[in-house]
């Protein structure tokens, strides 16, 4: 399949934005309604966009007729509620698809790794077309907590941590990535998350953002690393046994699509 995308996202499957000044905006997270919907932990997410202008979070293709992550309908009670984050999501003039913003509670090290998961953003996207990519703006300031991000979700030395303060804007491939954040807290973490369809238009706002994607890993203990690792080895291994014992074969939880 040939799909148009973005050079630098095709480069190294994310970019980094300028910061922005999330200071400036009324906190129009806190006013929303959300809906319990599990992704990467301890979630629930209130959409902005969705299939249908509902509030709910379920991917495009569940639904009659089912289609990709395209051409989200702007669900009106949140809009009104949230128009600064609506306008942010819209900035760039690309074909949104879903746009919701996520609520994660504290977790660790090794539960990130857990709950890795690729996205299914393409699925349906007619060959030709512009390749899905999300776009996650960091609404409150967490940082040390960290965007993470693997091409082999069992290979460490593929890992990149991208840290999450207010303002921090990302844009991600995250079907080419296995994903999830780090969240140390002590509080929820609130990020708005949006489906936008590569082509020029976005690459104009890459552009006009300064888009880059030169990025160093902070620092993370080796042994930190080796135990998560180990603990999530444990945990699969645990489960599958589970699973057989009971004589059937369960569906990866980190597999989940959100």
């Amino acid at each position: 399949m040939s799909y148009i995308k973005s050079a630098l996202l095709d480069e190294k499957g994310y970019v980094i934005l300028d910061r922005y000044d999330q200071a400036a905006d009324p906190q129009e997270w806190n006013d929303l309604e959300y809906v319990d919907w599990k992704s990467s932990g301890v979630t629930q997410f209130a959409p902005l966009a969705s299939a249908f202008g509902e509030i709910e979070a379920n991917g495009f293709w569940n639904h009659t007729p089912p289609r990709t992550d395209k051409d989200g309908v702007w669900v009106d009670s949140q809009v009104a509620k949230a128009p600064h984050l609506a306008a942010r999501a819209k900035e760039p003039g690309a074909n949104v698809g879903r746009c919701r913003v996520i609520e994660l509670q504290p977790n660790n090290y090794a539960n990130t790794l857990y709950n890795l998961h690729q996205d299914d953003n393409n699925r349906l996207n007619p060959d030709g077309s512009g390749w899905i990519v999300r776009g996650f703006f960091n609404l409150t300031d967490d940082p040390e907590s960290f965007m993470t991000l693997r091409e082999d979700r069992w290979d460490p030395t593929t890992e990149i941590r991208i840290p999450l303060p207010a303002g921090a804007q990302i844009i991600v491939d995250t079907q080419r990535f296995w994903h999830a954040v780090w969240h140390k807290g002590p509080q929820a973490r609130y990020c708005l998350i949006t489906s936008w369809e590569s082509g020029p238009a976005l690459d104009a706002y890459i552009a006009k953002h300064h888009g880059h994607n030169n990025h160093v890993n902070p620092p993370l203990d080796q042994k930190i690393m080796d135990d998560a690792q180990a603990e999530v080895h444990r945990r699969y291994a645990e489960r599958s046994a589970a699973l057989a014992a009971q004589g059937r074969v369960g569906r990866d939880p980190a597999d989940s699509e959100a």
